[in-house]
């Protein structure tokens, strides 16, 4: 991977080559046109793997996305050409609004930089940096949750470009039981919530004892693909939960129908519930001083306020352990209304936790 100081100008000394339709550049004369001005400016050279390192990273969709083919010539060589002539790596021109917004995307990749096996990313960011100019900016006015203990975001450049090249995974994970599973993955999108990352894709296989596939298929809306007899299924791997993965010798299987911006529109957080597979009107009353923060800061998209004098919110969602989740963290300052069953379950857990303080409350002698 083509990563380190001198990178930048190689890629554009590769560029002026690839553009110059006058003469003929094989392997060999890029080579030389690099390690002659690398000699020149740094006294180093670079070996030839690392001029088709360059050539790959170049012609990467992610990185330049630059047409260069290779067209045979005196018998057995090749010559690299752009097969576009107006093509250029430096052909991007951005309006003042293009440069504000992008200095700003560099400036939250940059908070990326130095997380172990994010190499891939780094390279973006140098490449951003380096085609219009720009460096993420030295004074720190922007911070993000971090939490330098969370395991499995060195996996994280890995698993983008895995799905952006389509590649299935050979993936072992952890359950939170502490058993460890294997599992094909073809991964589609990548996700992040409540400070942790997911990786969402296709399972290949059926969901053996845990569950069938039919009411899975109701649980995904019919999202079932059939391949080879099997039961495939979406399915999200929390990347703390990863131990580790590899490239699987399988066809990709294409995500063909799902929409991952609407995928999750009804939920809150990552996990689609089985027994809820529509959404539902969700009512809940807030004390006097927490509405306005609520208010503020919506639980979900679809929040509407029911009724300020009461200080109600409307949500439309399919309930998920996520939402449960985020109801006890208001503690005593929020009351469920509607649906009736969601608020029977809170109930039921509110009775259960007050049990565990009652018992902690009488086998505690405290002096006065």
């Amino acid at each position: 991977m083509p990563t380190n100081k001198n990178a930048q100008l190689r890629y554009q000394i590769l560029d002026r080559c690839f553009s110059d339709f006058h003469r003929t550049y094989s392997i060999e004369d890029l080579l030389d046109k690099v390690n002659e001005s690398l000699m020149e400016l740094y006294g180093t050279q670079v070996s030839i793997r690392q001029i088709r390192e360059d050539i790959k990273y170049m012609r990467d969709r992610v990185s330049y996305n630059a047409p260069i083919e290779t067209y045979p010539f005196d018998g057995r060589k090749s010559y690299y050409r752009y097969s576009d002539p107006s093509f250029s790596i430096f052909n991007d021109e951005l309006t003042i609004k293009e440069v504000e917004t992008l200095r700003h995307a560099i400036d939250t990749l940059s908070r990326f930089r130095g997380v172990p096996a994010n190499a891939r990313l780094e390279d973006v960011i140098s490449n951003l940096e380096f085609r219009f100019g720009m460096k993420s900016e030295t004074e720190h006015v922007v911070s993000f949750d971090n939490n330098a203990l969370l395991k499995g975001t060195e996996f994280l450049g890995e698993l983008i470009e895995s799905a952006l090249n389509h590649q299935p995974l050979n993936l072992l994970y952890r359950t939170f039981a502490g058993n460890e599973r294997a599992a094909i993955i073809h991964p589609y999108h990548i996700k992040q919530f409540n400070n942790r990352w997911f990786l969402i894709g296709l399972q290949e296989g059926s969901h053996g004892n845990r569950r069938s596939s039919e009411s899975h298929q109701a649980c995904l809306n019919g999202r079932v693909v059939k391949e080879e007899g099997k039961a495939n299924y979406i399915t999200n791997k929390a990347l703390d939960r990863i131990v580790k993965f590899s490239r699987a010798n399988v066809p990709f299987i294409p995500n063909t129908d799902i929409d991952f911006n609407e995928y999750f529109k009804d939920i809150v957080g990552v996990t689609l519930p089985e027994d809820h597979p529509v959404a539902e009107e969700v009512l809940l009353k807030f004390d006097e001083a927490r509405f306005p923060y609520v208010v503020n800061k919506p639980i979900h998209p679809s929040q509407k306020v029911e009724d300020e004098e009461q200080h109600i919110i409307k949500l439309m969602l399919r309930p998920n352990k996520e939402l449960e989740a985020c109801i006890f963290s208001f503690g005593n300052q929020v009351e469920v209304l509607r649906p009736e069953w969601l608020r029977q379950q809170i109930a039921t857990k509110i009775e259960d936790l007050l049990k565990k303080y009652s018992i902690v409350q009488k086998g505690c002698n405290i002096d006065e």
